[in-house]
């Protein structure tokens, strides 16, 4: 066959060796920071491939349109939810304190997959432990590969 006849869009993903992001098949749940991060991504990355396209830097727009479809197709799927005000009960979006049986306290905001940053105090909603958070009040317990923690204190952000 020849390549005149391939798609456009399977010669642009060739040439830079890339595939498409995978997307979860988890609930796409967001704060609002969440949302604002989505759409700051999208404006950022049209503005890139404008200029790579300008360019006819080919390997770029590649790229950055595999990333436009990722992000587009997560926009598309996101379900902004906020937490109900002076909820006593942990709920995507809420900062929880937990306290470990050594004495050593954490804390951790639930947000969405794409804003979840670990080293900045953030985790998923589909992380095991905002999973064995979920529910629970202060005074429970939650135990996370095998070690417990309980929950000191629930804040809305």
């Amino acid at each position: 066959m020849s390549r005149a006849f391939t798609r456009e869009e399977d010669s642009e993903n060739a040439i830079a060796g890339v595939g498409e992001r995978p997307i979860s098949t988890h609930r796409n749940l967001v704060t609002q920071r969440g949302l604002a991060q989505i759409e700051d991504n999208l404006g950022d990355l049209r503005d890139i491939l404008a200029k790579a396209e300008r360019k006819g830097d080919r390997e770029r727009i590649a790229v950055v349109s595999r990333d436009l479809r990722y992000w587009a197709a997560r926009r598309e799927s996101a379900e902004l939810s906020v937490p109900e005000p002076g909820s006593d009960l942990v709920r995507f979006g809420m900062g929880v304190t937990l306290e470990g049986d050594d004495g050593r306290k954490v804390h951790w905001k639930i947000v969405g997959e794409d804003e979840a940053d670990p080293s900045k105090g953030s985790i998923s909603h589909v992380s095991p432990m905002a999973v064995a958070l979920f529910g629970k009040k202060v005074g429970d317990l939650a135990v996370v590969n095998g070690k417990e923690w309980e929950i000191v204190k629930l804040s809305d952000s």
